[in-house]
């Protein structure tokens, strides 16, 4: 598993674990954490643009990948695209590749869901719809997907996609590619005012991240299943909504402020989740109420 050391990444190999699956793990840890990765999967410290990727499946020889390594910023994509595009899709295709020459056969390539639609007028989004990303790293996880399918093509692998909501959960740093969620926890707990971009009424589909892990699972667990997956609630949240049930979540006080619009945010994103549920048999669990609770507490927990 790539970027198994990160946010989304270490829930996902926890649940594979728990699963009974021989896990493998590689991160750079540029922005994962060794001490996320569970103590019974095998960690190699490499990036996944480098050379040493082929020495790793060499070692472990993997029947299959979950691929969640990537430069997941939007405004560093917007800052910097030569770098966004180096990792996520040269990196992209220097994994597929050592799957061509190791042998795995199973791909899960995680990408996005409102990046990738951009702004729509049809809510919920399906997969259908066409891809309209309005940012270098929207265009980067695009292009993922597509050398994903002509590696499909040309080779036979499996492959799946997971266009993912708005994540949200335990171990999301608050800074550098945080959400709003992990901003705004940090900012209650510490009793510093929480900024909302312009009038705070864009919504997001949120989706916790343990939800997300169990997704990953079941999709590594399907290999007759193909193409784009959206994993989200189906539930619409405006930002100022958010922070009133996260306040509460974290003691009913705090402050918002509110601050410039950010040029070309969406407005609306809102994933339409049937087809995972129809093709993965996955459903959320855990609503919005109860994510925010489980997620107040483990940043509590962690002083």
């Amino acid at each position: 598993m790539t970027g198994g050391a990160g946010f989304v990444g270490s829930h996902v190999v926890d649940r594979c674990v728990e699963a009974g699956h021989d896990v493998a793990v590689v991160d750079d840890l540029s922005t994962g954490r060794r001490e996320h990765v569970n103590p019974a999967a095998r960690l190699h410290v490499a990036d996944i643009r480098s050379p040493a990727l082929d020495d790793v499946f060499r070692a472990e020889s993997p029947e299959a990948v979950i691929h969640l390594a990537a430069q997941a910023s939007v405004g560093r994509s917007v800052a910097n695209p030569h770098l966004d595009a180096d990792i996520n899709i040269m990196g992209s295709i220097n994994l597929l590749e050592c799957c061509r020459r190791g042998g795995a056969r199973r791909v899960v390539y995680v990408s996005t869901g409102g990046a990738a639609y951009g702004d729509t007028n049809v809510i919920p989004t399906p997969e259908d719809h066409p891809t309209r990303p309005v940012s270098p790293y929207g265009v980067s996880k695009v292009t993922g997907e597509l050398y994903l399918a002509c590696w499909e093509a040309l080779h036979g692998l499996s492959g799946v996609v997971l266009r993912l909501a708005n994540i949200y959960g335990p171990r999301q740093d608050p800074h550098g590619e945080a959400g709003v969620v992990a901003i705004f926890t940090d900012r209650l707990l510490r009793g510093e005012p929480c900024v909302i971009n312009g009038d705070g009424l864009q919504t997001r589909d949120y989706v916790y991240v343990g939800d997300v892990a169990e997704a990953g699972l079941l999709a590594l667990q399907a290999p007759q299943v193909t193409g784009p997956v959206n994993i989200g609630t189906g539930v619409e949240t405006s930002v100022v909504t958010l922070f009133e049930r996260l306040r509460a979540a974290a003691g009913g006080r705090g402050e918002a402020r509110h601050g410039p619009a950010r040029p070309g945010e969406q407005r609306r994103s809102l994933l339409d989740a049937s087809r995972a549920r129809r093709v993965l048999g996955w459903a959320p669990r855990v609503g919005l109420d109860e994510g925010l609770r489980r997620t107040v507490a483990s940043v509590r927990a962690r002083g």
